[in-house]
């Protein structure tokens, strides 16, 4: 197949989801208006019942399958009652409306940060709140609009529960599962001759870790909501990835002989915590076994010396510990061995992270250790977090739901105070086409207007020639609400707008008698919401993500430094260390990576001439665009900022298992200095990057080089080093290998 019949192939499965979404609110939304116009005669119920179908399901984009959607929809219906019966007592007065609009469309908007679902439901739940605030102002109504919105939910959700079903998904989950096989295979391989992967093996890798990047993964997929399930999913695809990756790294045993016995126990017990792993989340009753004599043959691995027995009595052995007999190892054997406790880590990590999804907090650590903070806490106390987290100016959700809710305010207020006939479309044109950028805006605007005045133009043509005989209106209904369901998505905005309007005007000519006016008022009303929209757009972070990106990236970079000064200060000095070790700067980076992931998110998904976005060598549209310099990684950016966190709080744990403190001498003085000198140099890097991805007036636009040829620090073997040195060590060079892949010079 050539190269074209990519493309046709999208676009054609695109009007496919499109077609079958708007069959499904077409039945759910015409069945509940006929019902309530033609066979009970009540309109106000026909009304809701319409919008309450349309709102959550042709407004919304709740991701997942027909059952998940039905499943979300059947647990709004109470938060849609109460929309409805609070906009309708706000209504009576333009000042409770306006006040109302700015809180409730606010909260609304805000907790998209709860993540795709509630991304996806909150603009039908903002229509649903805004429909009671406009006239006829009749509380005494409420009952009818209450049972015409209960009708039009529950036939969307029998709709969308039997009906049209989409085609299959591969659950995060089963990626996971892939991930875990591929590691097995990568570990089968390192363990028999030549010892090192095979370019098919790394290719597999390198797939599967990409299958698990977000941009990579279908939407309602993505494990990105606040509570235990999908925070350890999320940290079992991100554990994954770090497994892959260090064992793609991990090279051949030193001395061509393979790996010595305590390296394939490892290997061995790696392989099969990744075969429990791929199995518990498959559904399979998790076990720990393998997990389990992982743990302990790692902290076996650490708690042993380098040196033999004689050399191993001095200042850096530990009390107890056990000494390997024979001449000193060479420093690519160590190297080699804390590539294979970081590639063990990552291997632990994963399977109790996919416990903890599979059964929640039944799974937990106990105690649990920092990485894994989150997993005995309760729903509630999530969600106040991740809510917490994001309240605040630099949030891209704090930033939208301010914009959203000043616009919808305004758009309200305007329709009170000058009485504009159906305001209530001016209100849903500033909700449906502002946009987080003030470029996206201007365009989205001009594209509605188009399409706005084409269908006005249509829709007073229509109403002038057919007068009013609803008969016409009422089997016209129908096909054309399928057409505008169908085309706008894929078409754009503007033939969203103009099909849109001819819906409107159909639905309305059949309440109340209607003239080829309604059409000029449609325009009108768009317009004015148009306005406020483009107003607020630009005046509220008219930039959308990019500059909170560049921001909360080069805050991520200063902190991660602050931990690798303060976690190799800790390392050198040694001393007792607890389960939970508390190493400064902890959550005020854990704040700093969620501000940064959402940034990213949603600078994902707008489109790149908003802001002159520039790709970077590694992503599509890097290589052949124009500009002053390419895009940093920003997923690499992330991902070093997680390494940051898991390496931090992997040296400060505990080298055994169990929750008494273990007392870990210092490293000795040339080891303590040689840490202390290697964490300041990554430290320092960490600085140019940071300076180099929000760049000042007085700061170099790209950082200078990250590795130095001259500077042997990291292929050292101090006097009196143990393994905690070496994993240190070996840290600090992965780190310094995720920086070259932020600023696009990651060697080959």
């Amino acid at each position: 197949m050539g190269p074209a019949g990519v493309p046709r192939k999208r676009i054609a499965a695109r009007y496919a989801a499109a077609a079958r979404r708007s069959g499904r609110v077409t039945l759910a939304a015409g069945a509940a208006f006929y019902l309530f116009l033609y066979g009970f005669g009540e309109t106000t119920a026909a009304t809701y019942a319409l919008f309450a179908a349309v709102s959550m399901a042709g407004l919304s984009r709740i991701p997942g399958t027909g059952r998940q959607r039905a499943a979300v929809l059947a647990r709004l219906v109470p938060v849609c009652w109460l929309l409805v019966a609070v906009g309708t007592y706000l209504a009576v007065r333009t000042w409770t409306a306006v006040a109302g609009m700015l809180v409730i469309g606010f909260a609304l908007a805000f907790v998209a940060a709860g993540g795709p679902r509630a991304a996806g439901a909150a603009p039908g739940l903002q229509l649903l709140y805004i429909l009671p605030s406009f006239p006829p102002y009749d509380p005494g109504s409420l009952d009818e609009r209450l049972i015409g919105t209960t009708a039009g939910l529950l036939l969307l959700i029998l709709a969308e529960a039997y009906l049209f079903p989409d085609p299959p998904t591969v659950p995060y989950r089963e990626l996971a599962a892939r991930a875990a096989d591929t590691a097995q295979a990568c570990v089968r391989e390192l363990a028999a001759p030549p010892w090192r992967l095979s370019a098919q093996c790394a290719a597999d890798a390198a797939a599967a870790i990409s299958s698990l990047r977000p941009m990579n993964v279908a939407e309602a997929d993505r494990p990105a909501g606040p509570g235990v399930h999908e925070r350890a999913l999320s940290q079992t695809g991100l554990s994954a990835r770090t497994l892959l990756a260090r064992l793609v790294r991990l090279p051949a045993p030193p001395g061509g002989a393979g790996p010595a016995e305590p390296g394939r126990k490892i290997l061995e017990a790696v392989r099969r915590t990744a075969a429990e792993s791929a199995e518990c989340l498959r559904g399979a009753t998790p076990a720990t076994g393998a997990r389990e004599g992982l743990a302990r043959a790692r902290a076996g691995l650490v708690a042993s010396h380098p040196e033999p027995a004689a050399a191993g009595a001095g200042a850096g052995a530990r009390a107890g510990a056990p000494a390997i007999p024979g001449p000193p190892e060479p420093v690519a054997v160590l190297r080699w061995y804390a590539g294979l406790i970081e590639a063990a880590d990552a291997a632990l990590a994963m399977s109790t992270a996919a416990a903890i999804s599979v059964r929640g907090r039944a799974a937990a650590p106990d105690p649990p250790p920092m990485r894994f903070w989150y997993a005995r806490m309760r729903a509630p106390r999530l969600w106040w977090m991740r809510l917490e987290g994001h309240a605040g100016r630099r949030s891209v959700f704090f930033q939208n739901a301010v914009r959203i809710s000043l616009a919808l305010a305004a758009a309200r207020m305007v329709a009170g105070l000058d009485t504009l006939p159906h305001g209530f479309w001016a209100t849903l044109a500033a909700l449906t086409l502002t946009r987080t950028t003030v470029r996206e805006t201007g365009t989205t605007v001009r594209l509605a207007l188009t399409g706005t005045l084409a269908g006005a133009l249509l829709a007073a043509v229509l109403l002038a020639a057919v007068g009013t005989d609803t008969t016409v209106y009422a089997i016209a209904l129908a096909p054309v609400m399928l057409l505008t369901f169908t085309l706008g998505p894929v078409k754009g905005v503007g033939w969203a707008q103009a099909m849109f309007t001819v819906t409107i005007a159909l639905v309305f000519a059949q309440l109340a008698p209607a003239t080829w006016q309604l059409a000029e008022l449609r325009l009108l009303d768009v317009l004015i919401g148009s306005v406020i929209g483009a107003v607020f757009g630009l005046l509220a972070w008219p930039r959308g993500a990019h500059e909170e990106l560049q921001r909360s990236a080069a805050v991520l970079m200063r902190g991660a430094a602050e931990i690798v000064v303060a976690t190799t200060a800790a390392v050198a000095g040694g001393g007792v260390r607890e389960v939970q070790p508390a190493v400064p700067g902890h959550r005020s980076l854990r704040h700093s990576l969620i501000l940064a992931e959402s940034a990213f998110a949603q600078y994902q998904s707008e489109p790149e001439g908003s802001y002159g976005r520039r790709g970077h060598a590694g992503q599509p549209g890097g290589a052949g665009r124009s500009g002053p310099a390419p895009e940093p990684d920003w997923q690499a950016t992330v991902m070093a900022g997680h390494h940051t966190l898991w390496g931090a709080d992997r040296l400060m744990e505990p080298p055994q298992p169990g929750p008494a403190p273990v007392t870990v001498p210092p490293l000795g003085p040339d080891a303590a200095e040689a840490v202390t000198r290697l964490g300041d140099r990554v430290a320092g890097r960490m600085l140019l990057v940071s300076a180099a991805l929000d760049p000042g007036g007085d700061t170099p636009a790209a950082p200078v080089a990250l590795r130095d040829p001259a500077f042997d620090g990291f292929a050292a073997r101090p006097e009196g080093a143990p393994r905690l040195y070496y994993m240190t060590v070996f840290w600090l060079d992965s780190l310094i290998t995720d920086l070259e892949h932020i600023a696009g010079t990651a060697r080959n």
